[in-house]
């Protein structure tokens, strides 16, 4: 069994394992790590040896770092991180470039569509009968996405979103509310299949996905880290917030969705999102403003110069074909646009 995981931050770490009568064997811990001294990658291999194969992570990374000899320094490598990696081979984890990658970026869709189209392609991904996906988005409309679980009145000012033009929609994942204008946010899908995140807890899996878009604003001259459970996060502030949904239909999907400030307008923000003061000070700020940096002051690229380097560096990571959104997939995304997204019932369905 061969598993692989990237150390968010750091490095990959390779595990190549067997499993008799239950128990591990043969194992072989690789990476491209640093790891002193030497003989400390034979204590960790030894320390899994024999290990019951039912183990959770936190007691593999338990026995790892229990039999690591005095004073070992382990370079972006952690005893989580080879957990992780063995966890992973023994869910017969798929890896990033097992797959063929589709990119959609299209004309800019109304907020209610955006909706269907994620639940839509996610669900053609679970089926089997789309590859993986990056899609990223364009908005036709400013737009206060919630969470599925978020109360529609306690989240948005009705006058302000009237006064603003604003649209409200409630997505299938959980989280918080995004607030959209049009040229002023990057918004981005990954629908993969489950197998990508299998051995990965929940929270685990947020950075996992997360990690392409770090190395991305690495290029742009950002240091950015994933801030748990779902934030992307710098010296100058939070530039992005993530959610995902599960599908277990078909052979599984995950729907994973960024959206990233690039020149927020902080004050209209205010007068349309009821940001309560308890979200504020749990964030350690004092102003929406500092929560929401946007990335046009710190990459000094236009919105459409960052894209393409995302793009770019998604594509040199795990290769990228240009597709598009199908006929089929279009028309179930607008009959789920008219009968569900774009309904009071849904948008109010937590009041």
């Amino acid at each position: 069994m061969h598993g692989e995981y990237k150390v968010p931050g750091g490095k990959l770490v390779v595990v190549d394992l067997d499993v008799r009568e239950g128990v591990l064997r043969d194992v072989r811990v690789a990476g491209d790590f640093f790891l002193e001294p030497d003989e400390a990658i034979g204590a960790i291999d030894h320390a899994l040896e024999g290990t019951p194969a039912h183990t959770e992570a936190p007691g593999l990374a338990a026995r790892i770092e229990a039999a690591l000899p005095p004073g070992t320094v382990l370079y972006g490598l952690t005893a989580e991180g080879i957990a992780i990696a063995v966890r992973r081979a023994l869910a017969h984890a798929t890896d990033w470039t097992d797959y063929d990658w589709q990119l959609i970026h299209e004309a800019p869709q109304s907020p209610a569509l955006h909706m269907a189209l994620d639940e839509v392609l996610t669900d053609e991904v679970a089926a089997g009968r789309r590859p993986p996906t990056l899609r990223v988005w364009e908005w036709a409309d400013p737009a206060v996405v919630i969470g599925s679980f978020q109360s529609l009145r306690n989240e948005v000012d009705p006058e302000g979103a009237r006064r603003h033009g604003i649209t409200v929609v409630r997505r299938i994942s959980g989280g918080g509310a995004m607030f959209i204008e049009p040229g002023n946010t990057i918004t981005y899908s990954l629908s993969v299949p489950s197998a990508l995140v299998q051995g990965l807890t929940f929270a685990d899996s947020y950075a996992y996905l997360d990690d392409w878009v770090l190395g991305a604003l690495g290029d742009m001259g950002i240091k950015a880290w994933y801030q748990p459970l779902n934030d992307i996060t710098t010296d100058e502030g939070k530039v992005a917030g993530a959610a995902q949904k599960r599908v277990v239909s078909g052979g599984g999907a995950v729907l994973h969705h960024v959206t990233m400030s690039y020149d927020i307008d902080a004050g209209k923000m205010l007068e349309v999102l009821r940001i309560g003061r308890e979200k504020l000070s749990d964030k350690g700020t004092r102003s929406a403003k500092k929560r929401v940096d946007p990335l046009r002051r710190q990459t000094g690229l236009p919105r459409e110069a960052v894209i393409d380097r995302m793009i770019g560096s998604f594509r040199g990571r795990y290769g990228l074909t240009t597709g598009a959104v199908t006929e089929e997939e279009m028309a179930r995304a607008r009959e789920l646009a008219e009968t569900k997204f774009g309904t009071a019932e849904w948008t109010a369905r937590v009041p």
